[in-house]
């Protein structure tokens, strides 16, 4: 059986507790065994990345531009192969697990560029004969933790501006993907990294995550995960004065109004809500649509739902793989049921399904008659299940859409110019769609939310340099 170990100081290190890494779509598919790290051996990392931070952070920008593209150019050329292992660990279908791993690799190249085109200022003083430089400088050991949704395509966007920047890093992933992260880890070592810049550290979060959290030598921690861990990281991070970046839940509306294209309604509803089984941030779990449409949108969803094939990942044909692990399923069940309780109306799925492989299979689940105060549309569920909320105008549908604890996405369809640029403007999330699903977002480009999904700067594109870089101002009398 495949053994994956973790990466620290410049070798594959074979050692911590033994655990199993399981594909959701069948069971008895054990992909590998993988050693779990401790607090000893995350202090090791921690370590080896503090002692050359220095020494890469200094290092010629060129250098850094080849050893990313050459990263990113070795994921695009392992497309398929790697696709096809990420959705067997994840359960996304193959096609979805061969775009994220695509989209990894252009992460990967963008950052590349990014080395190269990071720029400062030269200003005058008010004070005659001193001239200001203001710098971006790197912030040093970068400890990274990602979730385990987007197992190729988030620690991209995290690692890859981290060493572009000039950071040294620590990245700790989910424990339910580790193959991803060893074969990602695997491609960065081979791309010629000096000893100690990157360490991968695969284990339990109460372990390995709380100590890269709380060791000093940590100047920055990027995370993306549960609202409650993330409350966590901010309280001790700041405790320890550390920077930190939050990406944690979504509630996203979906609002559809009375002019909406059908066919765009449910392609966007469909894909937003239920692709990837609902397992994404930025899944659209409450459809917001007002009184003149909503009977024949309900109508139409569920006609689509009943088109919609639920198999075995790896499966040609398959549109929504299973849910993770059985935990997740398990929550997915627990939500619907309160919703049942509170009132909600399941008008289609919601039962647990059998394939021709044991996996941990949902029919997507639709709710209607629900409130915005129901603990479905208040809590992030995670999985295949959506919710419709009807109201009577647009005026009501946006104060519905923005009655949440959450603010990463947003979107409407709709025919009107009008309702469409007002809806960018007051909708309160960090990304808004205009006749487009709510989840999907170019990697060059900000991401991020507002109210309680993110906190710091924004991951992504150009903007990621405000987190992973800190300004130094300099005085220079002449």
């Amino acid at each position: 059986m495949n053994r994956l170990s973790n990466y620290v100081a410049g070798e594959w290190v074979n050692q911590g507790v033994d655990a199993v890494d399981i594909n959701p779509s069948d069971v008895n598919d054990v992909i590998a065994e993988y050693a779990q790290a401790d607090k000893a051996l995350t202090e090791n990392a921690i370590e080896a990345a503090s002692s050359v931070s220095t020494d890469w952070g200094r290092s010629n920008i060129q250098n850094r531009a080849d050893v990313l593209d050459k990263i990113g150019n070795t994921i695009l050329a392992r497309k398929e192969e790697l696709g096809s292992l990420l959705s067997r660990e994840e359960g996304k279908t193959l096609p979805e697990g061969i775009g994220e791993v695509a989209r990894a690799g252009y992460v990967f190249k963008f950052f590349a560029g990014e080395a190269l085109r990071l720029t400062g200022d030269l200003v005058p003083s008010v004070r005659g004969g001193v001239d200001v430089e203001i710098n971006r400088e790197p912030m040093g050991v970068v400890g990274i933790i990602s979730p385990w949704n987007f197992p190729a395509a988030i620690p991209a966007w995290k690692i890859a501006p981290a060493l572009a920047f000039g950071n040294s890093v620590v990245f700790k992933p989910a424990n339910l993907v580790p193959a991803m992260a060893a074969e990602i880890a695997k491609i960065i070592v081979e791309a010629g990294l000096p000893k100690g810049v990157f360490n991968l550290v695969i284990g339990k979060g109460s372990e390995v995550g709380e100590t890269i959290v709380n060791d000093r030598r940590v100047t920055a921690i990027s995370f993306t995960g549960s609202v409650a861990t993330g409350q966590q990281i901010a309280q001790k991070s700041v405790a320890r004065m550390a920077k930190f970046q939050l990406e944690m839940g979504g509630k996203n509306p979906l609002v559809i109004l009375d002019d909406a294209d059908m066919e765009t309604a449910v392609s966007c509803a469909v894909n937003g809500a239920y692709f990837s089984t609902g397992q994404r941030c930025t899944a659209s779990s409450r459809l917001i649509v007002t009184k003149g449409i909503h009977d024949k949108f309900v109508s139409a969803l569920k006609d689509r739902l009943g088109k919609t094939v639920v198999d075995n990942a790896l499966k040609e044909g398959t549109q929504i793989g299973p849910v993770v692990d059985k935990s997740q399923l398990n929550q997915n069940l627990y939500y619907i049921e309160e919703a049942k309780k509170e009132g909600a109306k399941l008008v289609y799925g919601g039962n647990v399904l059998t394939r021709e492989t044991e996996g941990f299979y949902l029919e997507p689940a639709l709710f209607t008659e629900t409130q915005n105060d129901m603990k479905i549309n208040r809590e992030e569920v995670f999985g295949p299940v959506a919710t419709v909320i009807r109201v009577e105008n647009y005026e009501e549908a946006l104060v519905a859409a923005n009655a949440t604890d959450f603010g990463l996405s947003s979107g409407i369809v709709t025919k009107s110019l009008k309702y469409a640029s007002d809806f960018r403007k007051k909708s309160q999330a960090g990304m808004v769609m205009v006749n487009l699903p709510t989840a999907g977002v170019d990697y060059h480009v900000p991401f991020g939310g507002t109210k309680g999904s993110s906190y710091g700067a924004r991951e992504q594109g150009s903007y990621a340099k405000e987190f992973y870089t800190t300004v130094k101002t300099s005085y220079i009398f002449s």
